[in-house]
């Protein structure tokens, strides 16, 4: 990249690289070079736009998390439309198709990233705190609708159903299970909840 050319929408493009880097190599393959190698752009640029590598992480994170809220919109808006199972298995497989296996990994083996992170999100691991209280809000719409028990204990089954779903997705080099598989594990956590 030549010195004086602008690049557009530079913190996108380093983010959209990360994940390049994190679905294809993994986490630990994860650095500033790689990133920025893979971006097509001088490691200072990631450096003049972060503190260092772990606030370029941290930042990578909370935006991966932010956009759950366009996503916890669209599932409470399916409440009541087509079955429970259905609306969380099209859910569950939107997440965890993304990079969120690859983010989770990523943020379980940095200590340092981790640490950051617990100032936004102190418990839990973030994005899939955030991904359990998308669930926990969606169902709480259907309980209020009357598709789950009134006395469906949501705030386990929600937890239940993020942590299935990540254990079937969680091999990332594997084949990602099948729709059916996923909706099968759907409805057995549901069972007692309606």
């Amino acid at each position: 990249m030549p010195t004086g050319v602008a690049i557009q929408d530079v913190r996108e493009q380093l983010f959209a690289a990360a994940e390049r880097v994190l679905l294809r190599d993994g986490p630990s393959a994860l650095t500033s070079r790689a990133v920025t190698a893979e971006a097509g752009c001088a490691k200072g640029v990631l450096h003049r736009h972060f503190a260092d590598f772990d606030a370029f992480l941290a930042a990578l994170v909370l935006d991966r998390v932010a956009r759950l809220d366009a996503r916890t919109a669209a599932l409470r808006t399916r409440a009541g439309d087509g079955t429970v199972a259905d609306n969380l298995t099209a859910a569950l497989t939107d997440l965890f198709e993304s990079v969120a296996v690859a983010i989770v990994g990523l943020v379980t083996s940095r200590d340092d990233l981790r640490a950051r992170l617990r100032r936004t999100t102190p418990t839990g691991i973030p994005l899939l705190t955030e991904a359990t209280a998308m669930i926990t809000a969606y169902l709480a719409a259907e309980r209020e609708l009357g598709r789950i028990a009134p006395d469906a204990d949501i705030d386990t089954l929600a937890p239940m159903l993020i942590g299935t779903a990540h254990m079937l997705f969680a091999d990332r080099k594997g084949t990602p299970p099948t729709s059916a598989a996923l909706h099968r594990a759907v409805e057995t956590a549901l069972r007692s909840a309606m």
